[in-house]
C-alpha cells in the first residue's frame, strides 16, 4: 500500500541527514562558472564564495501527485534536477539547463550538529542577468580557473570550477 503522507516515525534515528544539492554553473560563451559570495549570517561558511544550491524539502514531495507509483512506492523523478533549476532560480536569477553532470559528494556535520549529504553537479548556463538572492548572497563572479583563485571560497570549490570548465570541454 502505497503511503499515505511523508513522516519520520519510523525512520531510524541514525539514518537521517539533510540531502543538499549544488550546482556550478558553466557558461559556454566564455568558458567560465558563477560563483556567489555567500552572506555573513548564513550558518554555514558565511562571507565564503560558494555556488547555487539548496536541500529536498517535504514540500518537495506531494504524495498526491508522484511522477510514478512504483510498486508501493511513491516516485519523484527529478526531485534533484528540479531542486537545481528553482535554487539557481531563485539564488542567482538565472536559467540553467536541466542536465546535470555529476561532480562529487561530501558528508559534513554543520556547526549546528546538522549532519549533510551534499552532491555536486555542473550544469550549462541557459540565461538570464545574474542577481543575487538579497539576504542570502552579497555578490558573485564569473570566473575560470585560474581567477577563482583570487576568491575567498569554500574549500573545494576551485578543484570543482576546474572539474566542470573541463567536463563541458572534453
Amino acid at each position: 500500500m502505497p503511503a499515505t503522507g511523508i513522516s519520520l516515525d519510523k525512520a531510524k534515528k541514525n539514518k537521517l541527514f539533510y540531502f543538499v544539492a549544488n550546482v556550478v554553473v558553466y557558461r559556454e560563451s566564455d568558458k567560465r562558472c558563477l560563483i556567489l559570495k555567500r552572506d555573513e549570517r548564513e550558518k554555514v561558511h558565511p562571507g565564503k564564495y560558494a555556488v547555487p544550491g539548496g536541500k529536498l524539502e517535504w514540500e518537495d514531495f506531494d504524495i498526491s501527485r508522484p511522477t510514478r507509483i512504483n510498486g508501493d512506492s511513491l516516485d519523484f523523478e527529478n526531485a534533484v534536477e528540479d531542486l537545481l533549476v528553482r535554487e539557481t532560480k531563485e539564488e542567482a536569477g538565472v536559467e540553467i539547463e536541466s542536465k546535470l553532470k555529476y561532480i562529487n559528494s561530501v558528508a559534513f556535520i554543520r556547526p549546528d550538529g546538522i549532519p549533510v549529504v551534499l552532491v555536486k553537479f555542473a550544469a550549462k548556463y541557459k540565461g538570464g542577468e545574474v542577481k543575487p538572492e538579497v539576504g542570502g548572497f552579497t555578490d558573485y563572479g564569473w570566473v575560470n580557473e585560474d581567477e577563482v583563485e583570487k576568491y575567498d571560497c569554500i574549500k573545494g570549490l576551485k578543484e570543482e570550477v576546474a572539474q566542470t570548465i573541463k567536463l563541458f570541454n572534453l
